[in-house]
């Protein structure tokens, strides 16, 4: 059975919501863009670059194919979901390549461009949206979900998910049609900045020996490791341990940073040689040039250290 190829709607980037109830808004998870089609012959996974992502997700798959229809086209994100909701990048990576970590892996969807052979991208979003909530609720399970929304209340919205420390939110036009590229009547407003650190050092968990704590950051300034503070959220356990490994073998007895981090983080902290970057999401910096708020987004490989300043 043929159906229209997976061409994604993206969004704009700017700096606040829409007013006015002519917009609705969703929560903008940090995943994989994917479309799923399902037709008679099977179920296939499609990221919004072409890859074939089918195999590498069966969970999905397997309840894609529970849903009550003949043939539809998806749009959503693939996320990996931590215990306080929010999506965690770091964690999806390590869930495609190791399957003993996908607990928290569901696909969020949040639009339908097809359904049982009927093309749905010329009828208004709120529309299509609602035909995806009441398919979604028939069949699917917790691997499958839909991305609820509020509408108008744009500047509220945002605050809140930025409290909550999300990646930001999504804007969309209710009665826009689906138009594949980057439009207009879709926006995204980012909650948090986000830039690469060099890791120089870690604490321990709290109450609990071998965990981590805490990563210790900063940036180059000229040929100074400038400290730019902790980074305590963001990663699992398992996503805490892996780090760990990683962090142990360059262990250094003195600190890399240029001053040291104040006391008693100092005679705290475990410091490393500055050879690692992870990509870090904050709210803002703060008058004594530390970061707010951070959340870890993952490893940056093969990212030169050297060449981390500050953004």
């Amino acid at each position: 059975m043929r159906m229209m190829d997976y061409k994604p709607q993206l969004a704009t980037l700017v700096t606040a919501p829409p007013d006015g109830d002519d917009w609705l808004h969703e929560i903008k998870y940090d995943g994989y863009r994917m479309g799923c089609a399902i037709t008679p012959d099977g179920v296939r996974l499609t990221s919004r670059n072409g890859l074939d992502y089918t195999a590498a997700l069966p969970e999905i798959v397997a309840e894609a194919k529970k849903l009550p229809v003949t043939s539809a086209l998806l749009d959503g994100e693939v996320v990996v979901l931590l215990d306080d909701g929010r999506a965690s990048f770091q964690a999806l990576q390590n869930a495609v390549s190791d399957k003993s970590a996908r607990a928290g892996l569901v696909y969020l969807v949040f639009d339908l461009l097809e359904l049982d052979a009927e093309p749905l991208l010329a009828q208004p979003l709120e529309a299509r949206k609602a035909r995806l909530q009441a398919l979604v609720s028939r069949g699917a399970g917790r691997r499958i979900r839909y991305a609820d929304h509020v509408v108008g209340q744009g500047a509220a919205f945002f605050a809140q998910a930025t409290k909550l420390g999300v990646e930001g939110i999504v804007s969309k036009r209710r009665d826009g049609v689906y138009q594949p590229g980057r439009r207009s009547g879709w926006l995204k407003i980012k909650c948090l900045r986000e830039q690469p650190f060099v890791v120089g050092g870690y604490t321990d968990q709290a109450g609990m020996v071998g965990g981590l704590g805490a990563l210790l950051v900063g940036h180059y300034e000229q040929h100074r490791l400038v400290f730019a503070g902790r980074v305590g959220t963001g990663f699992t356990q398992k996503i805490g341990a892996a780090l760990l490994e990683r962090l142990r073998p360059l262990a250094r007895s003195t600190s890399p940073f240029d001053p040291p981090p104040a006391a008693p983080l100092a005679r705290s902290a475990h410091f490393v040689d500055p050879s690692l970057v992870c990509r870090v999401a904050f709210a803002e910096w703060t008058d004594d040039d530390k970061i707010r708020h951070p959340v870890y987004r993952g490893l940056a490989e093969g990212a030169d250290p050297r060449r981390v300043t500050r953004g």
